[in-house]
């Protein structure tokens, strides 16, 4: 009985596999992502104005993404708030974690923003770091 269970759960689980991975193939399709590392290697090899603006177009769509994420968890938070048993709460109650996840979100939002920002000003004609 317990080797079929093991079976049908191997089962269940090399089905499910294909379906997640063409999931975040797909995603990928609709902007590019990289890696940390990827990105350390780009910020130190860019010295065109072209590079500079793939940089900070990369930042500012993640920037999007984040305050997207804001967003849903504000409302989620908003929604959990509402529901509250003051008497019966205990620490984290499920609004404090969509609170602390608006945060993350924010002050992702905004170090992405800064990063953006400082690649657009060096991705401008005539900036120091530009001019050869």
């Amino acid at each position: 009985m317990t080797r079929s269970l093991i079976a049908v759960g191997i089962l269940s689980f090399a089905l499910t596999g294909p379906g997640s991975a063409q999931g975040a193939v797909s995603s990928g399709e609709n902007g590019t992502h990289y890696t940390r590392a990827q990105l350390k290697q780009m910020a130190r090899e860019a010295h065109t104005p072209e590079q500079y603006r793939a940089l900070a177009s990369y930042y500012w769509r993640e920037q999007k993404d984040y305050l997207q994420q804001a967003a849903e968890e504000k409302h989620e938070w908003i929604r959990r708030s509402q529901n509250i048993m003051v008497v019966a709460a205990k620490y984290p109650r499920p609004a404090d974690s969509a609170r602390n996840l608006y945060e993350y979100y924010m002050c992702k939002a905004s170090e992405v923003a800064e990063l953006s920002a400082k690649y657009s000003r060096l991705a401008a004609p005539g900036t120091p770091a530009t001019v050869q």
